[in-house]
């Protein structure tokens, strides 16, 4: 399975020097009780919502227990997430564990996943090898716009104002995307995976048709995942977008590469929680494999290195994030709305 550890770099490099200053701090120490109650928490939640639904019967109220496990399958993913990065536990193995039976709590490929985010940490907002710039009905860059035909040049065209409606679909998108890859065999376990993707599938259509007559369990489950997805990107979406974007052959060091393409949400606790520690975006990509509840402590750290080393770092609150997302994809889809004339 693809790492997710940042390279080595030499040393008396900068990233080099303000590892020693994180490592000194103690801040790549694992928090194993922060994860023991977090996950704790997390599954007794998501266990009393299915306590609720059953509860509830076949009632049109089950539609916000649908936007209660959208919240619910976001935060299952971050535990996902964090230990693809190897931060809750120090072996692989125990990580895996973690991260296939949270993406079987969700209906994700995890061996997918580790191996696609893998390729995006190794060059974020890179055109030519990020897969999170990569989207058929996006163009993050003009010379990604330059090349959508047909279908996607209309909607690449209008992609501002199309952003997040968009982002409903996400959910399926992740879906699918798991699913085709486990079909193809694009992950080591693809037979464990198997199993668990169709054991999701078999139980979730199960709860919800056994409790729901057929148009509430259509509706429920359509108001569940487009939520789900529309919180997931709205989860990531800030991070990167309209930010620097890179191109094969760039000059940048590794330091440089993660804070210029990265950008941080403000908004304190409610952040940390909401967004499962991915408003910390430059700390997280500096340092994949440290413990979410120590990216807030780094920060600091973080921040005054780059302010001494001259480092643009990018912070701004939750809103004004997705206005820089919405100018950017507007500005670089420019040039489909501009009329040729001869």
């Amino acid at each position: 399975m693809t790492s997710l550890q940042a390279p080595e770099t030499s040393h008396g490099s900068d990233f080099a020097e303000l590892s020693r200053l994180i490592k000194d701090a103690g801040l790549m120490r694992r928090r194993r009780r922060y994860y023991a109650v977090r996950i704790g928490l997390n599954l007794a939640a998501f266990g009393g919502g299915w306590v609720a639904f059953a509860y509830l019967g076949d009632s049109w109220w089950q539609l916000f227990l649908a936007a209660f496990f959208a919240m619910m399958f976001a935060q299952l993913s971050f535990i996902g997430h964090d230990a693809g990065h190897k931060q809750i536990f120090r072996s692989r193995k125990a990580n895996d564990a973690t991260g296939l039976v949270h993406g079987g709590l969700t209906g994700l490929s995890y061996g997918w996943w580790i191996g696609t985010h893998a390729r995006h940490h190794a060059n974020p907002n890179n055109e030519d090898e990020d897969p999170d710039v990569d989207i058929a009905a996006l163009a993050f860059s003009r010379a990604q716009s330059a090349q959508k035909r047909g279908f996607l040049r209309w909607v690449a065209k209008y992609q501002a104002f199309l952003f997040f409606p968009l982002l409903l679909l996400e959910g399926l998108n992740l879906h699918v995307s798991s699913v085709k890859a486990v079909w193809r065999r694009d992950v080591r376990q693809h037979k464990l995976e198997s199993a668990l993707l169709i054991a999701h599938l078999a139980a979730y259509l199960a709860a919800v048709f056994i409790v729901l007559s057929p148009l509430t369990g259509i509706i429920f489950i359509l108001v569940h995942q487009f939520l789900w997805g529309l919180y997931m990107g709205c989860s990531f979406a800030p991070n990167h977008k309209g930010m620097e974007m890179l191109v094969a052959g760039h000059k940048l060091d590794f330091l440089r590469k993660q804070v210029l393409t990265s950008r941080n949400i403000r908004g304190g606790p409610v952040a940390d929680f909401a967004l499962g520690g991915l408003n910390y975006q430059i700390e997280h990509h500096l340092f994949p494999s440290m413990a979410r509840p120590n990216l807030k402590h780094a920060q600091v750290i973080v921040r005054d290195f780059c302010a001494r080393q001259g480092i643009s770092y990018a912070e701004c609150g939750w809103a004004r994030s997705y206005g820089y997302v919405l100018q950017h994809l507007h500005a670089v889809s420019a040039p489909l709305r501009t009329k040729v004339t001869t």
